[in-house]
């Protein structure tokens, strides 16, 4: 079955649109959308498929959908911006801004550790609800009592889900501002970009549906197998508030009420051009809009972990900067020096500040390890510049 791809290619990024078409190969109910600027401007604005397979809406050029850990490149974004503005120290310790979160030998968790998923905090103790996550104020109090997972200083674990919580709540402390509320006066606002941690009651049916591919079922249906307490597992669900895919048919991030929640880990919702157009921001200006300077990027994406994680797993294995996932074997950019973050399922977006490039990949259709959507359209421009 074929699909129809929209949009437009500027001469010479060509190559980019026969990579993106690929994508859709026997993936009937997929939609997806790329987006690709160069020194702030589009380059490529491609867009095909189902946006809902259950009613045949299709893709359009502005769909946006639950791009999952790519929020964590936004927030980081958000922290860095605080940073350059001297509002917030990587270097302090969390509870400098926080103070409850001084408790069960947390009082030396600095900023950065927690944004580089050092705090100990990948998975909470308690089996956690639906209405523990919806509910800010309860999931921070949470995890600002919780004792850590590991010792401070002993090695780094994917905070999948709580690393938004950490982030957000110090955002909230230093600005007074909601994480979604800050997101939105700093960045989407001024660019005019179609993205929000925090989706409006008003743009409810606006996203797409999101599908899982029977290889990922698969996969964490395997681990749900191994021996309890297994941290990476309940890092996806937080005991009983996720399905560990993280969607149902209408459950989790199908679900408005996870959508319209603050959770910053994992539920901010974008469009392709969206995510491309912040990332250029963040690099050049674009939109009449720069968000960082090359001083704060050169500090929030020096390396603070890397190599096996604390509850082990299999190589290769994913690089961080201050929140930032760097170019790795786990995740290849365009070299050296870019930084973004890639989300459950396939959606990419990053930065390449030599080149000037912000890059937006988003789709529903969640796949697992052999995925390749994303990274076959990366490598065709990594080719070209």
């Amino acid at each position: 079955m074929s699909v129809d791809i929209n949009g437009s290619v500027e001469p010479g990024f060509e190559p980019l649109a026969d990579a993106f078409a690929l994508g859709f190969a026997d993936r009937p109910q997929m939609g997806a959308g790329l987006h690709v600027r160069v020194d702030g401007k589009t380059v490529v604005d491609l867009w095909g498929g189902v946006a809902d397979a259950r009613s045949g809406r299709v893709w359009t050029k502005d769909t946006p959908t639950t791009v999952f850990s790519c929020t964590k490149g936004l927030v980081s974004v958000l922290a860095a911006r605080l940073v350059q503005d001297g509002r917030l120290d990587y270097d302090a310790p969390v509870s400098q801004y926080w103070p409850e979160f001084a408790v069960a030998g947390k009082d030396k968790v600095t900023v950065g550790q927690a944004l580089a998923h050092q705090a100990g905090l990948s998975a909470p103790r308690a089996d956690l609800s639906e209405d523990d996550i919806v509910d800010w104020d309860r999931i921070t109090a949470i995890l600002a009592a919780q004792e850590p997972l590991w010792p401070l200083g002993t090695g780094y674990q994917y905070h999948a889900l709580t690393h938004g919580w950490l982030a957000g709540e110090i955002i909230r402390r230093v600005t007074g501002m909601s994480v979604g509320q800050y997101f939105s006066e700093l960045i989407t606002a001024p660019l005019g970009a179609d993205a929000w941690i925090g989706l409006p009651d008003a743009l409810a049916d606006r996203p797409a549906h999101i599908r899982v591919s029977q290889p990922l079922i698969d996969l964490w249906a395997e681990e749900s197998k191994k021996p309890q307490p297994n941290w990476p597992y309940k890092a996806m669900t937080l005991g009983h508030a996720l399905p560990v895919d993280l969607v149902s048919e209408t459950g989790g991030f199908n679900k408005h009420r996870i959508r319209a929640a603050e959770i910053p880990g994992a539920g901010g919702i974008a469009s392709a051009e969206a995510l491309a157009t912040i990332w250029s921001a963040v690099v050049t200006p674009t939109e009449g809009v720069r968000l960082l300077d090359d001083a704060v990027i050169a500090e929030a994406t020096r390396p603070q972990s890397q190599g096996e994680p604390v509850f082990g797993g299999e190589p290769p294995f994913s690089r961080w900067g201050y929140g930032f996932q760097l170019d790795s074997e786990a995740r290849r950019y365009l070299g050296d020096g870019c930084f973004g973050h890639d989300g459950a399922g396939g959606q990419v977006g990053f930065a390449d500040p030599r080149r000037r490039i912000g890059f937006g990949f988003v789709t529903n259709w969640m796949m697992g390890p052999e995925d390749r959507r994303a990274t076959t359209v990366i490598e065709a421009l990594r080719k070209l510049v």
